[in-house]
Order: structure tokens, then C-alpha cells, then sequence
């Protein structure tokens, strides 16, 4: 009698079980797929959603290995790949803006669109206007225009390539880099120009400088993109630098090239968070 009524208990439980099982499939959301990854972003740094237009250029072009006008140069070898972006040049902040992370997502086309997708890049490049059109006849980086020019490699994780000319939406974020930041140096006698790359947080310089060890703290000028420069004899002297970011984070990097540093070296110093 006990062996009939256990047998009727597990033909009840089996299909209850199966039931759930169904249930739970069946209900449970989906997991969106982001290109790279967005990390966490500070209130300070994660700003609302605008919207924007966003087109893209194919792999051979060169803007790939030249950095464009923020002077990072090779962009795979500066650690940024393909994750980057040229911008109009009402975002462009005539440089002042190279370095800093945007997150990226399309909008309004339910044909080309990616659903639950949005990339990450770093500003390296300016897009330059043309006014030989109109802002709204082909000048696509004209003013007001507020235009992003993608590597085709990034703009298909959120847009089909037919797309070609897709409306976004643009928030910038906290930058999350490997390692510290880099300071190129390069120049000439007393002349100094520093490229700085690689930089976490806001991700874009506004104030820097500079010290040897038989000086104070000399400011430095920005030149162009992250090119920063400046006259002063600093050779045979270990240098340090200190670098504010747009967000009023200053960040202090003792002795980072040595007494014995040349023209053409890169040095790593410490890092935001």
C-alpha cells in the first residue's frame, strides 16, 4: 500500500517539476550583449543621454594607424584598437575632449538597429565640417551638428553596416584603462612636448605639469589633442608630472623618467581610479 501511494507522489511531483522548469525558461529575461563591456561610472562622470548621429569608415582607411587630431598615433599600439571615435566639432571641443569615453547606442530603426546593444570609445580623431554642404544636405560634422565617425568594426556591434548613417544616443562615462598613464616624450634642446595617453577616469587633460629635480612645478601649455609643451632645461633630471582631469581629479607621478631620459621615450606613471 505504501509502495502504490509513493509511486503516486512521484508521478505528480514529475510533471509539477517539469512545469517549473518550463516556467522559469520561458519568463526569464535576456542578457543584452555590450561591445566592449561598460564598466561602473561615477555620478561625477556619467552624464544623460543625448541624442546624436553616428556613421562609420571602413578598415583600410588610414585614420586606423595615424591616431588623427588628438596625435595618439598608432591607436592599436596605444592600447584604444578599434574602439574609438572621430567627433563633430561640436563635440570635439577643439581637442580639449581627446581621451574621454562615450557609450554609444542606436535609436529610432527597428530595421538596422541592434536591440539591447551599445559599444564604449575613446575619443581619438576630429571630423572635420565641410561646408560645401549644408548641415543637414551632407555636411554631416557641419554645426550643430552633433556627429560620431566609428571604425565599421565598432559601429556593427550596435547598427547593421546598410545602415550607414544611424541615429544614436551618447552619454560620456568613466574611462577604465590597463596600466598607468603614458607620457611620450619628444622635442628638441630645451623644447618639450609631452603626448599623455592612456588615461582613466574623465579621460581627458585639462591642466599639467611638469618638475625635474632642481625645479619647481612648471606648468605646461597644451598644444594640440593630449600634446602638451614647454621651454625649460630639464635634461639629466628625473621628471615628475601632474595632471588634472576634466573633472578636477589631479593625480601626482614621481620621478617617471629617470635622470637619463631621451627624446622619443614613453614612461608609465601612476593612475586614476
Amino acid at each position: 500500500m505504501q509502495s502504490n501511494q509513493s509511486h503516486r507522489q512521484r508521478s505528480l511531483i514529475c510533471p509539477l517539476y517539469a512545469l517549473a522548469v518550463l516556467f522559469i525558461l520561458t519568463t526569464a529575461p535576456t542578457t543584452a550583449h555590450y561591445y566592449p563591456p561598460p564598466q561602473s561610472s561615477s555620478p561625477s562622470l556619467l552624464t544623460e543621454w543625448q541624442s546624436a548621429r553616428a556613421t562609420y569608415y571602413a578598415a583600410v582607411d588610414p585614420r586606423d594607424t595615424v591616431g588623427g587630431a588628438c596625435g595618439y598615433g598608432d591607436l592599436d599600439k596605444a592600447g584604444y584598437g578599434k574602439a574609438t571615435v572621430g567627433l563633430s566639432s561640436v563635440v570635439f571641443e577643439k581637442g580639449q575632449i581627446c581621451g574621454a569615453c562615450f557609450e554609444l547606442r542606436c535609436v529610432d530603426d527597428v530595421h538596422y538597429c541592434i536591440p539591447g546593444t551599445s559599444i564604449i570609445v575613446t575619443a581619438t580623431n576630429f571630423c572635420a565640417p565641410n561646408y560645401g554642404f549644408t548641415a543637414d544636405g551632407g555636411g554631416k560634422c557641419n554645426p550643430p551638428n552633433k556627429h560620431f565617425v566609428l571604425p565599421i568594426e565598432a559601429f556593427e556591434k550596435i547598427a547593421l553596416w546598410k545602415a550607414s548613417n544611424m541615429a544614436v544616443q551618447y552619454r560620456r562615462i568613466k574611462c577604465r584603462r590597463a596600466g598607468g598613464i603614458r607620457f611620450a616624450i619628444d622635442g628638441s634642446g630645451v623644447f618639450l612636448s609631452v603626448l599623455i595617453s592612456n588615461v582613466a577616469g574623465a579621460g581627458d587633460i585639462v591642466a599639467v605639469k611638469i618638475k625635474g629635480s632642481q625645479t619647481g612645478w612648471l606648468p605646461m601649455g597644451r598644444s594640440w589633442g593630449q600634446n602638451w609643451i614647454i621651454s625649460a632645461d630639464l635634461k639629466s633630471q628625473p621628471l615628475s608630472f601632474e595632471v588634472t582631469s576634466s573633472d578636477g581629479e589631479t593625480l601626482t607621478s614621481y620621478n617617471v623618467a629617470p635622470k637619463n631620459w631621451n627624446f622619443g621615450q614613453s614612461f608609465e606613471g601612476k593612475q586614476f581610479e
